[in-house]
């Protein structure tokens, strides 16, 4: 019986976290405007997604920057990891706290200080704000990925290089950075899922003339729900889906390698 309720309790979770996403897509391919109404199977909306002028430059801003903040952010992420690998036990313990805040406060929270920093420094809102702000958040989350691998690398690896005649550049290419490969790629592809589906931090760091697929759509619910948004959403949901797929993929994969 105990085991009956808990599946039954998972079952219920589960409808309650992904039911809302399965109407949505089922939506998007309907061919009415109305969503009490199956008027028949159709892919207008998302022909029409694809066609409007508006949503494309969204688009382009969401990839343009998910894919720029995460190479930035993993560069950052990884060389201040190896910086705080390298540090004694109490400034490193310093260093972690100061890291783990940005991913322990609210959204709302970073995107406003974020926000009153920008208008404080009298720098315009806009498509480079929204980037540095991504940056910004996306950092911690690679310097906790390369942080683990770092610890199970062999501490003396890197002096017995410099031992044999390398240079401090070349032990980092050839024996650090291919030591802490998966960590790295696990914290690029996290940092730019992060960045693809962040609406709140955006919200706040950007201004009305650039926006990304979730600010959009956001402002586009505000005036009704329209059926491009349906199949927007979906598109969406799928894209970060696959990413999450594959970033658990590459994780069990590292696991099941040790």
């Amino acid at each position: 019986m105990i085991k009956f309720l808990k599946r039954f309790y998972l079952v219920i979770v589960l409808l309650f976290l992904y039911l809302p996403i399965a109407v949505l897509i089922i939506q998007s391919f309907n061919a009415g405007v109305s969503r009490a109404k199956w008027e028949g199977f159709s892919l207008k909306w998302y022909q029409e997604l694809l066609q409007s002028p508006t949503i494309m430059e969204a688009l382009y801003v969401t990839f343009t920057i998910a894919i720029i903040a995460s190479i930035a952010s993993t560069i950052l992420g990884t060389l201040a990891a190896i910086g705080i690998h390298a540090m004694s036990r109490r400034p490193q313990a310093a260093m972690m706290t100061m890291t783990n805040i940005p991913m322990t406060m609210p959204d709302i929270v970073t995107g406003i200080s974020l926000m009153l920093l920008f208008i404080f420094t009298r720098v315009e809102r806009g498509y480079f704000t929204m980037l540095l702000a991504h940056i910004t958040f996306d950092t911690p989350y690679v310097i906790l990925s390369v942080l683990p691998k770092l610890r199970e690398m062999n501490r003396h690896s890197y002096e017995a290089a410099l031992d044999l005649g390398a240079t401090p550049g070349y032990a980092l290419r050839r024996v650090i950075l291919p030591s802490v490969r998966p960590g790295i790629i696990t914290g690029a592809l996290l940092a730019f899922t992060l960045s693809l589906d962040d609406f709140t931090i955006s919200y706040f760091t950007t201004s009305p003339l650039v926006q990304n697929l979730s600010t959009l759509i956001y402002s586009e619910t505000r005036k009704g729900v329209k059926p491009t948004m349906n199949a927007l959403s979906a598109l969406m949901f799928v894209a970060l889906l696959i990413l999450l797929l594959a970033v658990n993929y590459r994780s069990t994969k590292t696991s099941e390698a040790k």
